[in-house]
């Protein structure tokens, strides 16, 4: 598979995949659409054909895969050294040779909004009010223990030391 590690072979390929927003922009009409995103893995896969004569569309999936994993790596790196609150000349530098040329993944990649939903503190009414039955709020009442029930207890404990005695 070395054939498609040529820098000039990838760099027409990552060119050829930007092309075909349907693959990676999420808010292209045909993003969700299969058959159209299939079409679009075959004409890749065509071109691919020319260096690696035996692969498939799986290959090319995995290969687009790996493109953009890099690609996010790197990108992580950048965002979080300016983050960092570091000067403009310690702001990472990416190794990846074709960085530039993925930039165009750069606002499809960002990280997600959290669905955390839950209230930061706990209301303190019980969330089913109008269901009959005692509230889980409400207090109860512990069991009240006799002198005499305390004292069956120790008995019981007792008896039970003696017989492993």
């Amino acid at each position: 598979m070395k054939q498609f590690k040529d820098p000039e072979f990838m760099g027409q390929f990552i060119d050829r995949y930007k092309d075909m927003r349907n693959l990676w922009e999420v808010k292209n009409p045909l993003y969700r659409n299969k058959p159209a995103r299939k079409a679009s893995l075959e004409k890749l896969l065509q071109f691919v054909k020319t260096q690696v004569p035996n692969a498939d569309i799986e290959f090319v999936d995995k290969k687009i895969g790996s493109l953009r994993s890099m690609y996010r790596k790197e990108l992580n790196k950048v965002q979080a050294s300016m983050k960092s609150g570091a000067s403009a000349k310690d702001v990472y530098v990416p190794s990846l040779w074709y960085y530039n040329r993925m930039r165009f993944l750069e606002d499809q990649i960002e990280a997600r909004e959290s669905l955390f939903t839950l209230p930061s503190t706990l209301p303190l009414t019980p969330a089913f009010e109008d269901q009959p039955g005692p509230s889980i709020l409400e207090e109860f009442e512990e069991p009240s223990w006799s002198q005499e029930d305390l004292r069956q207890d120790e008995a019981l404990e007792c008896g039970s030391q003696e017989e492993a005695g």
